[in-house]
């Protein structure tokens, strides 16, 4: 046991010199590769607060806005339009992601306001190392190169055009758990002639003893709400630039008060000439409390008239 010790001592003392070597010239090799000058040519990108020229290709940022309920208006040809209202509550760039540091063309956006007494210590860090206000909701969207904004920049409700369609996220009320015919619209069992006490039942979940269980992902009684869903081309009806307010036509997921994210429409890409890029930039002499309200283009067409 003695002889054995002594032998691998002594392999390992031979060993050494190599060992360090190795170690060195990884060490070297990793230096070489974090070159401190590859680092400031890397953050050397200039990223201006300027109007440009938005191709088919690029994709725009999106905005975090809150829910502030349901109402309904009716045109200036008499149609009753459902609205819902979205406030863009102050929404700014909090962060710029670039694929040199973060493998990927992103922008943060922040909303609302947050005392810094109410915020985790690693929000507020990134908050001033950012040098930008303390926000309440922060939310990524990933963006094409030449849709970048700097950091600080304020995103107004003039970034969509009344007209336009947009998709909406949110997460959806909370129902509770609820039964196979609510939560999934299951048709029951029949209401008389012989169901017993199992009129709103699901029925059989399964079948005998092959395979002997119930496959995962049956649908059945369970939780329900509290889910993202995202609504696709929802109509933007008018929009309020002296108070960040949004009109949409008909619904949003969540209920009132909740933040919703909004984006330009994937499906029904709105016309590209008639959007800000990357966003709208307000002139400096402007007094946003004189803005009035800007409404859809309804045509010349009476609606109830055409069928005539």
């Amino acid at each position: 046991m003695l002889a054995t010790s002594r032998g691998l001592i002594c392999r390992l003392s031979h060993s050494l010199p190599a060992i360090k070597a190795a170690v060195c010239s990884r060490i070297q090799f990793r230096t070489l590769i974090s070159d401190p000058s590859e680092k400031e040519g890397n953050d050397l990108r200039i990223i201006k607060a300027e109007p440009g020229v938005m191709t088919p290709n690029s994709r725009r940022t999106g905005v975090i806005a809150v829910k502030c309920g349901m109402t309904a208006l009716w045109d200036k040809w008499g149609a009753r339009i459902p609205i819902n209202i979205l406030w863009l509550d102050d929404n700014i760039v909090s962060q710029v992601k670039i694929p040199e540091k973060e493998g990927i063309f992103a922008i943060q956006v922040g909303c609302g306001q947050k005392k810094e007494k109410h915020l985790p210590k690693p929000e507020v860090g990134h908050f001033r190392a950012q040098g930008v206000p303390m926000k309440r909701k922060l939310r990524e969207f990933p963006v094409t190169e030449d849709a970048l904004l700097p950091v600080g920049t304020c995103i107004g409700v003039r970034h969509f055009v009344p007209g336009q369609f947009v998709d909406v996220t949110g997460i959806t009320k909370g129902k509770g758990f609820q039964g196979g015919m609510k939560r999934w619209g299951f048709k029951g069992m029949p209401a008389s002639h012989g169901a017993s006490l199992s009129h709103r039942s699901i029925g059989s979940t399964g079948q005998r003893d092959a395979p002997g269980k119930v496959f995962k992902g049956k649908k059945m009684p369970g939780h329900m709400g509290v889910e993202q869903r995202t609504v696709k081309n929802v109509w933007v009806y008018k929009i309020d630039p002296s108070r960040n307010l949004m009109w949409v036509k008909g619904q949003v997921p969540g209920a009132t008060g909740n933040f919703v994210f909004i984006k330009d429409a994937v499906y029904k890409k709105p016309d590209i000439s008639l959007l800000p890029f990357p966003t709208f930039f307000a002139p400096e002499d402007e007094d946003p409390t004189k803005l009035e309200p800007l409404l859809a283009d309804l045509g010349d067409t009476d609606p109830f008239m055409a069928a005539d």
